[in-house]
């Protein structure tokens, strides 16, 4: 069973439906003088899990993925109550991605991570042989946001365990009740007693405690000024992170491009989760010759959408943000957009009671780049869009920003999009799509500049989470190496004329230094 510290003197996080304003539930915190028992059982817990096959393993990580397929209605529920994301988008995006990622690190963990045996590089070192190996870090920290609060970390947690680590995990204080739903799914696995936490409290608070408590790496997926202060932190003790911060994900639209398919994928990859996704649309930028042609198609879409408290028959497209600081956020940015200039040309319509966080989807034009709206991330339902001239300068406005985690290129031309897509910086670059690779286990996730730092996901997460080790030796037992004492001329001459053997002028230059060397080599070696 997964330990979960339970606190005995009543503070709480309380949980409530952003969509309604309504309290849900509270969580018990964990209280600090907990927290290094916590460690302890973990620790002592890893011993054992890293002992296990990878088979072994991954029939925890199923007893995991049959939870999840089995109570994925009411998982959603969850997600939806605590984040204002409607059911559907909380399926899609939350409870399916979990169980995908059940099945896929569990058959792919051992391939990725087994033993890999490197032969010699150089003719010098003739004898020996390398194996390199892909140890579990330890204990692993997770610290998770509140816009996925599921898929975000479970699919981390699944990398910890497969790569054989303990897991220490601290959801957003906004999603507490999904924190309880993880403990549910990591509960059905069976995992030994101490294996995983869930710690439950406030997040300076607790991060300060991963560090003092000696974690092996933490996970961070937030806000660009929490991921440099969380680096500030962990550089103290040389604790190494993975740090995804952000993104203001360009979307590139050709003169060729499929309007339809276009305006279709605009809508969803901007809306999508109120907009509050940090590798959805931000900006658009759109061939002039084109331009009016895709905003009025857009427009149209955007306008047709609704806004409202989420319930299980789907009858809203888009649900509530998630917390009032960032509605606030977005409200801001778009009024001194408009204040400069910009025009909105169209918004989703509220259904329902609208007493909750909500923000319509807004579609908005006439915008430059002086703009907060078009330089800095706005987590919200709003999509700007430019027109550009040619290729160059669309590029350049794409690349004008410090985060580069995802873009989109959309052209009927594929290889034109790779080659534009080789131009344009991103973590992902998807061409005729947008924001759906976080949901392919197989893919990694980050980007460079202010995005952040590492990779989640696919082989290259599976190696985050993994220690390097090099095991080498030496199959020919001779009694020292050339460049051991003595050190003499003779030894000297031999490795210099190896240098002709590494790098010769010609084939004759590479005989003549190999017979000066070899006999020098069998006599110090052997002799």
């Amino acid at each position: 069973m997964n330990t979960v510290a339970k606190f005995p003197s009543g503070a709480e996080t309380h949980a409530y439906n952003p969509a309604t304003g309504a309290r849900i539930d509270a969580v018990a915190n964990t209280p600090a003088a907990e927290i290094p028992a916590i460690f302890d059982r973990a620790r002592q817990a890893q011993a054992i899990w890293a002992e296990k096959s990878f088979g072994q393993r991954r029939r925890h990580l199923l007893k995991m993925r049959d939870y999840i397929r089995d109570n994925a209605d009411e998982l959603a529920r969850i997600v939806s109550d605590g984040n204002g994301k409607t059911r559907l988008d909380a399926l899609a995006t939350e409870v399916l991605p979990c169980l995908l990622a059940c099945s896929w690190y569990g058959d792919n963990a051992s391939k990725v991570l087994k033993p890999e045996i490197r032969e010699p590089s150089s003719l010098l070192w003739v004898g020996k042989r390398s194996e390199i190996r892909y140890e579990p870090l330890g204990v692993v920290g997770i610290i998770s946001p509140w816009n996925y609060p599921l898929s975000i970390p479970f699919g981390e947690i699944v990398m910890g365990l497969m790569a054989g680590n303990a897991v220490i995990l601290k959801v957003a204080a906004a999603t507490p009740l999904v924190g309880k739903a993880i403990e549910d799914i990591v509960a059905a696995g069976e995992l030994p007693e101490g294996l995983f936490s869930h710690i439950v409290g406030s997040g300076g608070q607790v991060s300060s405690a991963m560090f003092e408590n000696g974690i092996n790496k933490l996970f961070f997926t937030g806000s660009v000024p929490a991921g440099k202060q969380l680096m500030a932190q962990a550089a103290e003790t040389l604790t190494p992170v993975s740090l995804e911060l952000g993104g203001k994900d360009p979307m590139i639209v050709l003169e060729d491009a499929d309007l339809e398919r276009a305006a279709n994928g605009a809508a969803w990859a901007g809306y999508q989760n109120a907009g509050q996704s940090c590798g959805g649309v931000e900006r658009i930028y759109v061939h002039e010759s084109i331009y009016q042609q895709f905003v009025d198609l857009l427009a149209a879409k955007t306008n047709d959408l609704r806004h409202g408290v989420p319930n299980d028959h789907c009858g809203v497209d888009l649900g509530s943000m998630t917390t009032p600081k960032q509605r606030d956020t977005v409200a801001r940015q778009l009024a001194e957009a408009i204040a400069d200039g910009a025009k909105i040309v169209a918004q989703s319509q509220g259904i329902g009671s609208q007493d909750g966080h909500f923000h319509p989807a807004t579609l908005v034009t006439d915008v430059h780049h002086d703009m907060t709206l078009m330089r800095e991330e706005t987590f919200g339902p709003v999509i700007p869009v430019m027109a550009f001239k040619t290729e160059d300068e669309a590029v350049a406005l794409a690349n004008d920003c410090t985060m580069a985690l995802t873009a989109s290129v959309w052209t009927r031309n594929t290889a034109r999009g790779k080659k534009l897509a080789n131009r344009v910086k991103g973590g992902v670059v998807a061409i005729n799509d947008h924001l759906y690779t976080h949901g392919m286990s197989d893919l990694p996730w980050g980007g460079p500049g202010e995005s952040g730092i590492g990779r989640t996901h696919g082989p290259e997460g599976l190696l985050e989470m993994s220690k390097t080790k090099v095991v080498n030796w030496d199959w020919l037992r001779a009694k020292r190496n050339l460049w051991w004492y003595p050190q003499d001329k003779q030894s000297y001459d031999a490795i210099r004329n190896a240098m002709h053997m590494v790098a010769p002028k010609s084939p004759v230059d590479f005989l003549k230094s190999a017979g000066k060397v070899v006999p020098v080599m069998i006599k110090k070696m052997y002799f």
